[in-house]
């Protein structure tokens, strides 16, 4: 038995799944003639009360081009010290739109609005970049699948407006933070100017991210989505996976929240382990006391079938998702157990 903890983004579709996209009804999206990516699109933009979204191939490529529609070359975003948009997606913000990161020390990934304004630099001092964005990430990856305050978005959100800034949201696993803190999609497309959404984490898509936002926002995107090569043909098939993911994948999230949570109070209880961070979500983050080689543990884990990452900085990862069942995880419990520092 192969345990496959490493992301939420190794899921395969479920037999339904693929057999709605291969009822899908497509056309050439190019020319704006693929009936089914459409319906996906009305779809988020309906539901998170929105004006128009966008089809991308990523989650990265949904990023960098919001991060490119807001900025201009020079300028500079704010995010925290462990964003995606900073960390994992190949110093993407400086090569496609000549921007800097202003990194807030945040905790978990996640900061305050009084932070923000801390980083918000002078307009008019011209030895400094002009602050054209904010960006915060929900859950926070790096930060264990933490869900922000809903409340300190809100603040973050006037502290833009006050200071005439762009607020994006990196939404991946954003509907894993709605399911467990019960909040709303229209709360978020109320505050954000641009969301991102990931349709092959969490909610088990093949592929697919969908960028929310203005109508004008997204005919400027769909022009840069293009630029970067990201424009697609008969893509309505792949867009399938995302509506019936949205149909039938969401509330099931809990459940790997659940099977997080086992996997972090058993990590709590083993003395090789120096710390478990708070698990809200399907991420568990863990370090391994000193005495311990992160690629001997790893190398161990895979020998008991229980694939695993590390996040660097001593930082170890494991992700629930569809495919994890309860006989899984009571396997993983057992290999964890069976390691001896």
């Amino acid at each position: 038995m192969e345990i496959n903890l490493i992301s939420d983004t190794v899921t395969k579709p479920t037999p339904e799944m693929l057999k709605y996209m291969m009822d899908a009804h497509v056309g050439d999206d190019v020319f704006d003639a693929d009936p089914t990516v459409k319906k996906l699109q009305d779809k988020l933009a309906k539901m998170f009360h929105k004006e128009a979204a966008l089809f991308f191939p990523s989650g990265t490529m949904a990023n960098q081009v919001a991060i490119k529609i807001h900025t201009l070359p020079g300028e500079q975003l704010i995010c925290d010290k462990w964003a995606h948009v900073y960390n994992f997606e190949g110093g993407g913000a400086a090569f496609n739109s000549g921007v800097s990161c202003a990194l807030i020390d945040g905790e978990r990934g996640m900061f305050t609005a009084n932070q923000v304004e801390e980083k918000i630099n002078d307009p008019d001092n011209i030895h400094l970049a002009k602050t054209s964005l904010v960006t915060v990430e929900n859950t926070t990856n790096k930060g264990g699948g933490s869900c922000w305050q809903y409340v300190e978005l809100q603040k973050i959100a006037n502290v833009c407006k006050s200071n005439s800034l762009r607020y994006h949201l990196d939404g991946a696993r954003l509907f894993n933070a709605l399911v467990e803190t019960e909040e709303t999609p229209e709360q978020y497309g109320k505050i954000f100017d641009t969301i991102s959404i990931c349709l092959s984490k969490g909610l088990g898509a093949p592929i697919g991210s969908v960028l929310l936002g203005k109508e004008e926002d997204m005919v400027r995107a769909l022009k840069i989505r293009k630029l970067l090569g990201g424009a697609m043909r008969q893509v309505g098939y792949l867009a399938a996976a995302g509506i019936y993911a949205l149909d039938h994948h969401v509330l099931r999230l809990k459940e790997d929240h659940d099977k997080a949570k086992i996997l972090a109070n058993e990590l709590s209880s083993l003395e090789y382990v120096k710390s478990v961070e708070p698990t809200e979500t399907n991420i568990v983050i863990f370090n391994l006391i000193e005495s311990i080689d992160e690629n001997v543990f790893l190398n161990k884990m895979k020998e008991l079938g229980v694939l695993m990452i590390s996040m660097g900085q001593g930082k170890l990862r494991m992700v629930t998702h569809l495919e994890i069942t309860n006989d899984m995880i009571k396997h993983v419990v057992k290999a964890l157990k069976t390691f001896k520092k």
